[in-house]
């Protein structure tokens, strides 16, 4: 199978006339498929590393700014709230305008966002600093991993589901460990990413543009929910699973650091960061194991063991106030809960891609994570209000749970009943060829 990025079909057009023009002209180094998909892999990974970079910070800033439990989980919620505007709008417009435009405009946005960070002084700069970190990260997803599938539709295909898992686990621990063991705990994390963010888009000067320019730049802006045909039906059947996975990620980001140190009996911004990277860490060990598994079977382990999961922490979190066992319990339910976040996402994502074109891409992931971030942010931002509200912490923390499992059980209701379609919306008719024939037989090889 050949690795080569998919090229502008007018430079080949024009024949040896428009290469010998070129050769007179002073090239700018490109890189080639492996280190552009590497890039391109480590953007997202940045991208969702600077999203949950926050996440251990949140107990810093009710302590310097007195807000309430509340107002953590807003925040927490504006910036999914964020991705999915800027997703809607700018989901397909790197379908028109290209790849690298789109992405460098987005890392400049996320640079701009870590200074807010460095600057802030309260809660309205924090919510700030999220929104606009939200639009850029929001801008890239679609742009980003339709790039990784132009350049190389095998690796892409894993490294799509792969990437975000490593980005959230990392951005949890290691802000977590900056913020309790280095010096200025809410800078530093910021201005490392900010290093990182200036680094790319300087490296993304050096991407090969992997989709030609088309009209409709303008009129792609405009927010509309579009599918191409051949991906309605797996589509249907992927968004119940990635809503419910995502949901799981809302339950740890929001509530698992306040949950974390109640168990413990500990303020260490370490212990707050922990349920998320443990739940990002073993999807990524999942989607590593399972990678060669089919998309039915990765649905369905998903479903069985989010559920797992989540039930063996709804009973830790019940058995008692706090100490060894129930925090144990706690983190045992994120490490199984976090395996099948890894195999519904890779599931999910490995179902609808291969079935569309390289144009069609951006808009159709965009969409995608636009169901993903609906279940990060809104059970989320519900969950901080029945906190103050409601029930309290462990309470409310029991209700989410059981939400998530309910939301497991109908996606694995609508995967059974669709039985063996699951598998054969996988693959093409034999009378379709060309890149998009590759990319399906990559996907099912991955």
């Amino acid at each position: 199978m050949s690795s080569a990025p998919i090229t502008d079909t007018t430079t080949q057009a024009r024949g040896p006339a428009r290469r010998s023009a070129a050769h007179a002209a002073p090239k700018r180094p490109l890189l080639g498929p492996i280190a552009s998909v590497g890039l391109l892999a480590s953007i997202l990974v940045s991208l969702l590393s600077a999203s949950s970079a926050p996440t251990p910070l949140y107990a810093v800033y009710q302590q310097h700014w007195g807000f309430s439990p509340i107002t953590v989980t807003v925040v927490f919620g504006v910036y999914a709230v964020a991705v999915l505007v800027s997703l809607l709008i700018f989901g397909k417009v790197s379908d028109h305008v290209g790849r690298r435009p789109v992405l460098l405009v987005a890392l400049l946005g996320q640079a701009a966002a870590m200074g807010v960070f460095i600057t802030a002084g309260g809660v309205h700069e924090l919510l700030a600093a999220r929104v606009i970190q939200g639009l850029s990260t929001g801008a890239a997803v679609g742009a980003l991993g339709a790039a990784m599938l132009d350049v190389h539709p095998r690796r892409g295909s894993f490294l799509n589901s792969f990437a975000p898992t490593v980005g959230t686990a990392a951005g949890a621990l290691l802000s977590g460990l900056i913020v309790q063991y280095l010096p200025e705990p809410t800078h530093l994390v910021y201005f490392l990413l900010l290093g990182v963010f200036v680094a790319q888009a300087l490296a993304v000067l050096a991407l090969r543009e992997t989709v030609s320019r088309k009209p409709g730049a303008v009129a792609s802006l405009a927010p509309e929910i579009k599918l191409p045909a051949a991906a309605r039906t797996p589509v249907a059947i992927a968004a119940p699973v990635l809503f419910a996975v995502w949901s799981l990620t809302g339950l740890y980001g929001a509530l698992g650091p306040a949950i974390s140190r109640t168990l413990e009996h500990s303020d260490s911004v370490v212990w707050g960061g922990l349920p998320l990277f443990v739940l990002a860490g073993f999807a990524g060990l999942a989607i590593l194991l399972l990678h060669r598994a089919g998309t039915r079977e990765l649905m369905l382990t998903g479903i069985a063991t989010l559920i797992t999961g989540v039930t063996i922490s709804l009973v830790s979190i019940g058995s008692g106030s706090g100490g060894a066992l129930p925090a144990a319990g706690f983190f045992l339910g994120a490490a199984i809960s976090g395996f099948g976040f890894g195999s519904g996402f890779q599931g999910g994502i490995r179902m609808v891609i291969p079935l569309v074109a390289p144009h069609e891409r951006a808009g159709v992931l965009s969409l995608l994570y636009v169901v993903c971030y609906l279940g990060l942010g809104v059970p989320a931002v519900i969950g901080g209000v029945l906190v103050v509200h409601g029930g309290g912490l462990v309470q409310t923390a029991r209700e989410y749970g059981v939400a998530v499992v309910a939301l497991a059980l109908v996606a694995l209701t609508g995967l059974l009943l669709s039985g063996r379609r699951a598998e054969r919306v996988a693959v093409l008719r034999p009378a379709e060829t060309g890149p998009r024939t590759e990319a399906v037989t990559a996907a099912q090889e991955a």
